[in-house]
């Protein structure tokens, strides 16, 4: 199940500062205060563009038109979106590029089955933040609807 997942799943990340690793004592790489670098990976590893700080929604468009494009995902299809903050990124601005995303969602006839948004795989204090789309199918919208315990996660029987 888990390579079936990771099959129908893809993610992009876009970073807006450094995270500073307490053992190295210092900025795991630099980027100028209005400069983001999209695609790039939680432990710092570069990404696919470095340039100018955009608006939410442009970079938001930006990343859903690589998303969608890439498994390919079509009118019809249903989705799980995660929205996950690096660290130093507002629950509420998470929010913000969430309602982008379902936006462009619509527009393309994908539906939402639900969405997490919040940080739940961070890079110490990064300012940034990732969206990920599930694609879904019966089997793993039943098991993503399944309750959950752990001391990370929390969720209890969605409506399947």
């Amino acid at each position: 199940m888990a390579g079936k997942a990771a099959a129908n799943v893809r993610t992009m990340g876009v970073a807006l500062s450094p995270c500073v690793v307490p053992e190295v004592g210092k900025p795991s790489f630099t980027i100028g205060e209005d400069e983001m670098e999209l695609g790039m990976g939680i432990h710092g590893e570069p990404g696919i563009e470095r340039g100018r700080l955009k608006t939410a929604d442009e970079t938001v468009q930006i990343m859903m038109d690589k998303i969608l494009a890439d498994l390919p995902y079509n009118s019809g299809d249903e989705v799980a979106v995660l929205v996950n903050g690096l660290g130093a990124t507002p629950k509420e601005e998470l929010y913000v590029m969430y309602r982008k995303a379902a936006e462009i969602l619509k527009a393309k006839g994908i539906t939402v089955f639900h969405v997490y948004a919040g940080e739940y795989a961070t890079s110490m204090e990064m300012a940034g933040a990732s969206i990920s789309l599930l694609k879904l199918d019966g089997e793993l919208k039943r098991l993503l609807a399944k309750p959950a315990n752990t001391p990370f996660f929390e969720q209890v029987q969605l409506e399947a």
